[in-house]
């Protein structure tokens, strides 16, 4: 790891210093517009409710009622409802799907087209939701959502330089960014609410005891997220084809199954349809719905908690194995002259993988309930102001990105040694 980061400031490798360079220009510019607030609105009073994880993502910027107040959540959803529609839902995608290049950049065009109309639609709603009424016209409803939606396309403009001319994927590193832009703020809170400078000498003791415990815990929880991130159950497959080794056994791959293979798609699904009824009830104020909805569908009451958790796993097993077919596999593994020892080929194959995926959902599930409900648990429990969390979905997001983003970094590295020494024979 150290040795492969050293050769980054090497001469040789100063194009790949500019890349990164770049990439903290462009995430600069998006850090400074979370603070420019669309003209003539205030910052949001009200409680975000499950409209709090597109404030974490987007670094507190519908919060701060800022240009970029929507983030690119709406790319995000675009994105999610495109991919579940190219799984032999619509034909049409799923034509597109398997041309290849061509067909992935008219799958690109269409993602962003919708998630350009998403961006309308969410700043109208927002706009209805967070400004009193008659407070504003109907044109400058429609300014506002305009201005919204002109900040996620020009974030997405700005995620696709990153990912053209700098490090990592656009998108996800302004929302990784995003995230981390919060946490400085929150550690600040945390010293504030646990240290009492005005009390005795115990009492301030005993307050930099529980900072020092919070800090531990935190990033005892980020080093937990990168154990199960990291963790996979590798199947055996050997290929009566292939030639043998010097040892007389065929040829032996694996096939890899991440622990979470969902990722953080089940609960942003989650957070999604159970934050429906709230921008609802901010849109249509009435107050009979607004009480149901406070009562039974927040994550806060103990039903509205229980039926988040149902929906995780929910869609922890939906997206799993719509993602990883064991059906397909079964197939294409036979049809590669491929079988998995001590298992037969077919039937009893798709069956054999189909029961290690529904094992490692139910732990990639748990895993995702108990993150996604540690800053629940960790606000009800305790007294420490709202924008202190532990865990919670932004934890997980900026952990998968920053070890995608690394390992990019090293592939590249390595390859580069790797031609370089090879032109030197």
């Amino acid at each position: 790891m150290f040795k492969s980061m050293k050769e980054l400031f090497t001469s040789t490798n100063k194009d790949l210093r500019h890349r990164i360079y770049f990439t903290f220009g462009a995430l600069m510019i998006f850090i400074l517009g979370i603070s420019i607030r669309v003209p003539g609105t205030n910052d949001l009073t009200s409680n975000l409710g499950f409209l709090e994880l597109i404030n974490t993502l987007g670094g507190g910027a519908l919060k701060n009622f800022s240009i970029f107040a929507l983030g690119v959540m709406p790319y995000i959803t675009a994105s999610i409802i495109v991919q579940l529609l190219q799984m032999d839902i619509i034909p049409y995608f799923t034509e597109l799907k398997n041309q290849g290049a061509i067909g992935r950049q008219k799958i690109s065009q269409i993602t962003r087209y919708i998630g350009i109309a998403f961006a309308f639609i969410e700043g109208y709603a927002l706009s209805f939701a967070f400004i009193e009424k008659g407070s504003a016209s109907p044109m400058q409803y429609m300014y506002i959502a305009t201005v919204l939606t002109a900040g996620t396309a020009f974030l997405l403009w700005l995620g696709d330089q990153i990912t053209q001319k700098g490090i990592g994927n656009g998108v996800s590193l302004i929302i990784m960014a995003g995230i981390i832009a919060t946490l400085p703020q929150m550690f600040i809170d945390a010293f504030k609410s646990l240290i009492t400078f005005d009390a005795s000498a115990q009492v301030i003791t005993f307050g930099i005891i529980k900072f020092l415990l919070f800090v531990i815990i935190y990033f005892a929880i980020v080093i937990g997220v990168i154990f199960v991130q990291e963790s996979e159950r590798r199947i055996p497959i050997q290929y009566a084809n292939k030639s043998t080794t010097a040892y007389g056994n065929a040829a032996q791959s694996f096939m890899p199954i991440k622990v979470n293979s969902a990722g953080v798609i089940p609960v942003i699904f989650a957070s999604s349809l159970l934050s429906l009824p709230s921008i609802i009830a901010q849109v249509i104020k009435k107050d009979g719905f607004t009480l149901v909805v406070q009562k039974y569908l927040t994550y806060t009451t103990p039903v509205g908690f229980v039926i988040y958790v149902i929906l995780i796993f929910f869609f922890a097993y939906f997206y799993t194995f719509i993602q990883l077919k064991p059906e397909e596999f079964a197939k294409n593994l036979q049809e590669n002259g491929g079988y998995i020892p001590g298992i037969r080929p077919g039937e009893e194959t798709k069956q054999y993988v189909s029961k290690i995926l529904s094992r490692l959902t139910v732990l990639g599930a748990v895993f995702l309930v108990i993150i996604a409900g540690l800053p629940i648990l960790f606000s009800k429990f305790t007294s420490l102001p709202t924008s202190v969390t532990i865990g919670g979905t932004g934890l997980l997001i900026v952990v998968g990105v920053a070890l995608e983003t690394y390992k990019q970094l090293e592939g590249s590295l390595l390859t580069r040694s790797y031609q370089r020494g090879y032109s030197r024979r």
